[in-house]
């Protein structure tokens, strides 16, 4: 056979393979890999994790609910001796009851308004606070434990003796604690004081961060959810048929009453609160039309939407940032709740957690749509949160209304976000580039 008239035609064939147009996702692999915005912010989200692992500037304390959203890049600019170290002081605060702290500091800078002080011999030189409030601090701990073995290969961790007790057995006593503390049986989920969504501030009298006599008991989905991502982190800890098998059946079961109770299918949206003792809504509000992101991010991490919920869910967010005017979909909750029903600096809509933009969250629901797929919309909607580090030098707590920063100038939950989705993308960007 005579080759050379083939040659042609292979020649040809190669120049036409050459001419074809890169596809979608090439295209935008090839853009996040040349966006050197996400570099940098990635490096100054390193740079502040690196300055130990109390929540930023103006926080002097180390809380569970902040070091388990930035746990993982800190593992990698931190010695994981000292995360170590950090992790086990909040085991040695566990209280006789089982429940943990919030957080801890060192005892000499204990300043933490008048909150009620917890104390553990097994920390003699920590004292502990808890916003009672919340039903966070126990899910956090446990996911944060999580994310510090993958990262970290270390599992002797679970195995830490306290005061005779192991760190794996007393995140199964944390467990039980919820359950007989915190457990709603008519509903078959876990509650609070109510809150604005992922909150840690009521309103009513009193200290505003404590349950009290002018608390009102609530479900929502973010203290549901983040018990989900708990009891799945645990499962995943242990080869013991019997504590697998325990924490697999109240998770199943938590996820199924948050479909049934908290779902709102007609409007695609969880509910705000299922009230178990009255409500603080005033007459004429109607709180069900609130869309809380944050606890639906949350939710997402969970494995409680569809795929098809989650672009709806999306949808709404980016409709509610149009509409409120702030900045991304970082905006706590829309519409915000009305004037003067929370105290302090929230009495205000759009301030703090009423409404204000906080990274610290919509960061999460950038990760969850790279996780399932939605890289485009991630790419667009973590623009603003991008833009808004490099204009003011920091990672702030939360922004008001036109972009005000506002809060802790470097908060180490708005660099944990970004500085994970950053990971996402980059992860995403390199399997798809041609």
């Amino acid at each position: 056979m005579n080759t050379k008239q083939y040659l042609p035609i292979f020649l040809l064939a190669g120049s036409l393979m050459s001419c074809q147009q890169p596809s979608k996702n090439q295209q935008l692999a090839a853009t996040l890999l040349n966006d050197t915005t996400l570099n940098k912010v990635d490096s100054m989200a390193r740079a502040t994790l690196a300055q130990g692992f109390n929540a930023g500037s103006g926080y002097s304390q180390v809380w569970a609910r902040d070091l388990n959203t930035f746990i993982e890049t800190a593992c990698e600019v931190n010695d994981p001796a000292d995360i170590r170290g950090a992790i086990l002081v909040f085991f040695r605060m566990q209280q006789p009851n089982h429940e943990m702290v919030d957080g801890y500091v060192l005892k000499p800078d204990f300043t933490w308004y008048d909150d009620t002080p917890y104390y553990s011999d097994n920390a003699p030189e920590h004292v502990g606070f808890k916003n009672t409030v919340e039903t966070d601090q126990e899910t956090s701990l446990i996911q944060l434990v999580g994310k510090y073995i993958r990262k970290t290969g270390d599992t002797s961790l679970l195995q830490e003796d306290i005061a005779g007790r192991s760190v794996l057995q007393r995140m199964d006593d944390m467990v039980d604690y919820l359950i007989k503390e915190r457990y709603s049986e008519p509903y078959g989920l876990l509650w609070g004081a109510m809150t604005a969504d992922w909150g840690d501030v009521q309103p009513g009298e009193g200290f505003p961060c404590d349950l009290n006599e002018y608390s009102y008991k609530a479900i929502d989905v973010y203290d549901n959810a983040m018990f989900i991502i708990a009891l799945r982190e645990l499962e995943g800890m242990t080869d013991d048929p019997a504590l697998i098998g325990k924490w697999k059946n109240l998770r199943e079961s938590i996820a199924a009453n948050v479909r049934r109770h908290l779902w709102d299918a007609e409007h695609q949206k969880f509910i705000p609160h299922l009230y178990l003792d009255g409500s603080p809504i005033p007459a004429g509000f109607d709180e069900n039309q609130i869309h809380y992101h944050g606890g639906t991010a949350v939710a997402i991490e969970a494995g409680l939407l569809s795929p098809e919920e989650i672009d709806t869910v999306n949808r709404q967010m980016v409709e509610n940032v149009r509409l409120s005017g702030m900045p991304s979909i970082g905006l706590t909750l829309y519409p915000p709740y009305p004037d003067g029903l929370f105290g302090g600096g929230m009495k205000d809509p759009y301030v703090y957690q009423n409404g204000g933009d906080w990274t610290w969250f919509g960061g999460r629901m950038i990760q969850q749509l790279i996780l399932n797929g939605k890289v485009e919309e991630a790419y667009a909607e973590v623009r603003p949160m991008l833009d808004r580090v490099l204009a003011n030098n920091g990672f702030y707590e939360w922004y008001g209304k036109g972009g005000v920063p506002s809060g802790s100038g470097h908060f180490k939950g708005s660099a944990g976000t970004l500085a994970k989705a950053i990971a996402l993308f980059r992860a995403w960007a390199e399997e798809h580039h041609p």
